[in-house]
C-alpha cells in the first residue's frame, strides 16, 4: 500500500528527494517513517513524522542533512537528502504506523504497520 520512489545514483555532496505515497485505499495513520538498510547491515531508523502534529524525528547520523515533510492533501511523505555521503548508500524504506505510540517507539519497526518496497540510494565517492 506504500510506494517509495526517488532513489538513484548521486555523487557525494549531492542531493536526492524521496517520496512515499499510498497506493489504493487510503488509511488513517499516526506516523510515517523512513528506514534504510545498507548492504550487510540491519535496517535502521532514519526519520519519522507524526501525521497530525507534524512532529519530526531524525537519527543522529542524518540530523542536519535530511529533512522529512508531508503533504496531507496528497497522502505523501518526502525525505530530502542533502550533503549525501557514501555511507548513506542503502535501500530506503518508507513505513506508516496507525497506532499512537511513544516517541521512543517510533525508532523501531514494530511501531509501523505498512511498508513500501524500498528505493535504492547509491552515493559514489
Amino acid at each position: 500500500q506504500l510506494q517509495a520512489s526517488g532513489g538513484g545514483l548521486v555523487q557525494a555532496g549531492g542531493s536526492l528527494k524521496l517520496s512515499c505515497a499510498t497506493s489504493g485505499r487510503a488509511f488513517g495513520s499516526y506516523v510515517w517513517g523512513w528506514f534504510r538498510q545498507a548492504p550487510g547491515k540491519e535496517r535502521e531508523f532514519v526519520s519519522a513524522i507524526t501525521w497530525r502534529a507534524g512532529t519530526k524525528f531524525y537519527s543522529e547520523s542524518v540530523k542536519g542533512r535530511f529533512t522529512i515533510s508531508r503533504d496531507a492533501a496528497k497522502d505523501t511523505v518526502y525525505l530530502q537528502l542533502n550533503s549525501l555521503k557514501p555511507e548513506d548508500t542503502a535501500v530506503y524504506y518508507c513505513a506508516a504506523g496507525v497506532r499512537s505510540v511513544g516517541s521512543k517507539d517510533l525508532l523501531y519497526e514494530y511501531a509501523y504497520n505498512y511498508w513500501g518496497q524500498g528505493t535504492l540510494v547509491t552515493v559514489s565517492s
